[in-house]
């Protein structure tokens, strides 16, 4: 008789009824080290971010390598690290789960797949090819039925069930549905699935607490905070030229040095533990 897989302490973030895993995304060292100053056990990255930031496309497999590097400077610092991957860089699914064995090998513990509304059958194949090479690994399944499509009617809905329920079947912990704000239909997803769901947190959409009344178990910030870092720069600059003083928090020279010392003792003590 086979045993189950343990559950991870990621996957156990998911399984909190009424406290939602509220998942800040990073863009780099010092923005995941600031986040995890604040207390956030589990930390994303953003491939907006880092295809910006190197002025590559996002959502075109152009960022590969990029994404490697990033996780190899994130992946063994002191929280939960789980890495937006885009459709896994490959529609060769035996390509896709060797990326995933090198996110896992430098302690990265999830990773999240997009279909971009391609065909279901092959995103399944990769899921499933992902959890073969890599059972640990948390693979959050996600479909673009309303971030691509125009997510309206009954159709969409039952598009959504369909791509979920498949990315569930082949192997998927939890399934993600970007763009989806209306609080009826989250319900309803919610209802019929036996994933954790997970929802992209938008300022015109429902709020933190009532996606958690809802049943969401699992809340992504996506770009937003990137975008947020770029718009207070330039509204920095706009107040500078303008002779005002720039409002909004500024940590000091001394208090972001802070949190690379902060992180490199962690990192220090857990190889000597």
């Amino acid at each position: 008789m086979t045993a189950e897989p343990a559950v991870t302490p990621f996957a156990a973030l998911h399984d909190r009824p009424g406290e939602p895993l509220l998942l800040p995304n990073a863009w780099d060292h010092a923005s995941a080290a600031a986040l995890a100053a604040r207390g956030f056990a589990a930390i994303a990255t953003t491939s907006l971010a880092v295809a910006a930031a190197t002025g590559l496309p996002d959502g075109q497999a152009a960022t590969r390598d990029h994404t490697l590097r990033l996780a190899l400077t994130l992946g063994s610092d002191p929280y939960l690290l789980s890495v937006d991957a885009e459709a896994g860089f490959s529609d060769d699914p035996g390509e896709v789960a060797e990326f995933a064995r090198q996110l896992w090998a430098v302690g990265v513990v999830g990773i999240n797949l997009e279909d971009g509304l391609g065909p279901a059958a092959r995103h399944a194949a990769k899921i499933a090819a992902v959890k073969a090479a890599v059972p640990g690994l948390f693979v959050n399944a996600r479909t673009d039925t309303y971030w691509l499509g125009d997510g309206h009617g009954r159709d969409a809905e039952a598009e959504t069930l369909r791509r979920l329920d498949a990315y569930r079947q082949a192997g998927a912990d939890g399934v993600f549905v970007p763009g989806l704000t209306d609080p009826g239909r989250i319900g309803t997803l919610v209802r019929h699935l036996d994933a954790p769901l997970n929802i992209l947190y938008s300022p015109a959409g429902p709020t933190v607490p009532r996606l958690a009344d809802l049943g969401v178990r699992r809340i992504s910030l996506g770009s937003l905070l990137y975008r947020r870092a770029l718009g207070a720069a330039l509204d920095a600059m706009a107040d500078i030229v303008a002779g005002t003083v720039p409002g909004g928090t500024t940590p000091s020279y001394d208090e972001v040095c802070a949190l690379e010392r902060s992180i490199a003792v962690s990192r220090s003590a857990t190889s000597t533990g």
